[in-house]
């Protein structure tokens, strides 16, 4: 069945269901899991929930994507290791989530992505559609969507 499960997260509660029970199927099966958190490239202007509320420098910005990644990829890591799982994680910048997910599974070799139906993207998935769809929509591989 499936041998490598890539497991993206926005550190929303959706996402981090969506790791847990990516973890259980992953345990079920005898795969291995990577799990991704891709975050927007570091700029001078710092954004809440999608609105712009503050200004740094893109290198303190850099370091307070790090600690969010280390964060988020925390619940995947320690839930694996509690199941007896093998995992990786891995933080990537880039300002198309879809596209670092799809090439993730790729560079990784995975052979399902399993991710939550929607994460922190508001009014903006509403006018540029879903990441989750466009992970379904460009996709070589399985796309198992947690609700």
């Amino acid at each position: 069945m499936f041998k490598h499960i890539l497991i993206p997260t926005d550190g929303s509660d959706i996402s981090r269901r969506a790791i847990l029970s990516g973890i259980d199927l992953a345990k079920a099966v005898g795969a291995r899991v990577t799990a991704l958190y891709a975050a927007p490239t570091a700029t001078p202007v710092v954004y809440k929930h999608f609105l712009p509320v503050g200004y740094t420098t893109p290198e303190k910005h850099a370091k307070a994507i790090k600690r969010a990644a280390a964060h988020y990829l925390a619940v995947a890591e320690e839930a694996a290791k509690a199941a007896g799982v093998p995992c990786e994680t891995v933080y990537v910048t880039d300002d198309f989530p879809a596209n670092a997910i799809l090439a993730a599974a790729k560079k990784r070799k995975c052979d399902l992505i399993y991710m939550a139906s929607h994460g922190h993207r508001g009014v903006s998935a509403v006018l540029l559609g879903s990441e989750t769809q466009k992970v379904l929509t460009h996709s070589k591989i399985p796309v198992l969507v947690h609700r």
